[in-house]
């Protein structure tokens, strides 16, 4: 987009995070949240946030290995792909890759994360069933929708009770839900070009996943370009741009 055509197109505001303290972002699969969020992510704990992830499975399914082999190659490789963006704790847990439902269980999931790490706000990836790359994966689609109901889940003391009576988990309502890469966006977080050296670092973690993925664009190519044009679409360099619905 040019300067001309900005000019004459409403440009994104600014995402409003200045009061955060903590986020989560919740994703189906190690890699995930390395095309693009990665720089905001970066951008939040330079700025002291404490950011955590959340992956509901160990995306064992997405190499040609068994996936007794796979699960802890992708998880070495998501944590050195944390580390490179400031990211504090990372969680795997074990729900089966490839065959993601919106069930109870999922929501659960999310809910005892939200519960426990008390988060100001949430951050999922796009899950509608045409996302702007193409049609979206199975997985990303029900790990949204999961993500939605879970966060409104651990605000509500009737809802998952063994979370309070078992687990000690008092309900927590996170203020915001953010959902990243959508054709729809809201808002926007500027990020400066270390964040974006630090997203690419942060895709290349996934050094043996990527050997697997026939005719991956290379990182350092893809990534700067996501984030110039969500740039373009708040008047900036580089940008991640989010739907932003607020929860309380």
């Amino acid at each position: 987009m040019t300067k001309d055509e900005r000019a004459h197109t409403e440009l994104l505001p600014p995402l409003e995070d200045g009061e955060w303290r903590r986020v989560l972002c919740v994703a189906a699969h190690p890699d995930d949240l390395e095309y693009g969020t990665s720089a905001a992510v970066r951008t939040w704990t330079d700025r002291g946030i404490t950011v955590d992830y959340l992956l509901l499975t160990a995306g064992e399914a997405g190499m040609a290995e068994p996936p007794e082999v796979v699960a802890p190659i992708r998880a070495a490789e998501q944590r050195r792909a944390c580390d490179t963006v400031g990211v504090g704790e990372l969680t795997i847990l074990d729900h089966p890759d490839g065959m993601l439902e919106p069930s109870l269980d999922l929501r659960r999931s999310v809910a005892r994360a939200v519960r426990r790490l008390r988060p100001d706000a949430v951050v999922t990836g796009d899950f509608s069933v045409e996302a702007p790359w193409g049609l979206n994966q199975a997985d990303h689609r029900a790990a949204g929708l999961a993500v939605i109901d879970g966060v409104r889940d651990a605000a509500n003391r009737w809802v998952f009770r063994e979370l309070t009576e078992s687990d000690g988990l008092d309900p927590w309502q996170a203020s915001a839900l953010l959902v990243a890469g959508t054709a729809a966006p809201t808002h926007a977080l500027a990020v400066d070009v270390a964040a974006v050296d630090a997203a690419v670092a942060s895709l290349r973690c996934h050094e043996a996943y990527l050997r697997h993925v026939t005719g991956h664009p290379d990182p350092g190519e893809m990534i700067p370009g996501f984030l110039r044009e969500q740039g373009a679409a708040a008047g900036v360099e580089h940008a991640v741009t989010f739907r932003v619905h607020r929860l309380a």
